[in-house]
């Protein structure tokens, strides 16, 4: 893209900003007067075609005002990047929030997926963190009616995994603390290989919970991502870009779509180490489902142990300097809380 001289600079940075809050064409008049830049409308008027023609602005038929292009977005986000800051009293609040629930995962990612939806006006996507290498940590087994079993996984990191299962014939719940007790001594810490091949003397039940166990590690292993919250639909629904019918049609299909919505998210996040953030505008030309939306996504977490990702869905016309650096935030206290949780076990 051209270089762009001091002025134009100014003139693209102050039209985005009053086209995220407006939603409507910018005219030159309108800057002038808005943000006082002691120009004439004419100087701004030319300025603003030249930064048309070089492919930062576009001018919709029905307007004579201009509005953001993708490239003229993606010139918005890198200025204001690092610049981007939540006030003090904002950090303090959130931080309070996190601080002040019980220390569950569950309701760490609720309160995260609340936040970020509240925050940034945008559909939040947040998955659970999930252990890189899965070891064993902890597992409860539960007698719930006749033969059925309720089994309660837990590994290092926090992820919890419960499955119901079916024994050969009824076993009492002293006898199923006793088994969980044998298994937790013995097997804690220890990563799936290590498990399988242990050399443990197990009767049939043990050997069955381990069986199941271990099914249910390497099902974790495989998969890309923890459990899934999302938060904040209707605040997308409501935006203008998505008055329109067919535009409404598709908007509520993608926001809609959990699966989709944590694909899309764990292929976002696949391009991220934890502390880095990343700003997909319009699909980026590569992924057709956002290309009318822009999506900030961060990894969050310890590395080599437990990590998840988080990130906000909304328009291009999202509110970038409300969104980045909240997203920025919530990943940093995650991953000081996941922190704090593997180094108390």
């Amino acid at each position: 893209m051209p270089e762009l001289t001091e002025r134009q600079r100014a003139i693209l940075l102050f039209l985005i900003r009053d086209y995220i809050e407006t939603a409507q064409p910018v005219g030159s008049k309108r800057l002038v007067e808005r943000f006082r830049l002691g120009l004439s409308s004419a100087t701004v008027r030319n300025e603003m075609s030249a930064l048309t023609e070089m492919g930062y602005l576009r001018q919709p038929h029905t307007s004579a005002g201009r509005v953001p292009t993708e490239d003229g977005y993606r010139f918005f986000v890198a200025h204001m990047m690092q610049k981007a800051e939540l006030p003090e009293s904002v950090r303090n609040t959130i931080s309070r929030q996190f601080y002040q629930v019980s220390p569950d995962v569950d309701r760490w990612m609720t309160l995260a997926a609340s936040i970020l939806a509240r925050q940034s006006q945008g559909v939040s996507l947040v998955t659970a963190p999930h252990a890189e290498n899965v070891r064993f940590k902890h597992v409860e087994l539960i007698s719930t009616q006749g033969r059925q079993v309720l089994m309660v996984l837990v590994l290092e990191g926090g992820e919890v995994k419960q499955q119901v299962l079916t024994l050969a014939e009824p076993v009492s719940q002293t006898r199923l603390t006793q088994v969980a007790a044998r298994l937790n001594a013995s097997l804690a810490g220890l990563s799936i290989d290590s498990i399988a091949a242990l050399a443990y003397r197990a009767d049939a039940l043990e050997q069955d919970v381990i069986t199941l166990l271990l099914q249910d590690m390497k099902r974790t292993s495989e998969s890309v991502s923890g459990e899934f919250y999302t938060d904040g639909l209707t605040n997308v629904l409501n935006e203008p870009e998505f008055a329109e019918t067919d535009e409404a049609r598709w908007a509520m299909r993608l926001f809609e779509e959990r699966s989709t919505l944590q694909e899309l998210l764990a292929r976002a996040s696949t391009k991220s180490s934890v502390g880095g953030l990343q700003v997909l505008i319009g699909g980026e030309g590569g992924w057709q489902e956002l290309r009318q939306c822009s999506m900030v996504v961060a990894r969050y977490g310890v590395p080599g142990l437990a990590t998840g990702a988080l990130g906000v869905l909304g328009p291009m016309r999202m509110s970038y300097a409300r969104t980045i650096p909240t997203v920025r935030y919530v990943a940093g206290l995650l991953s000081n809380l996941v922190n704090d949780n593997i180094n108390s076990e």
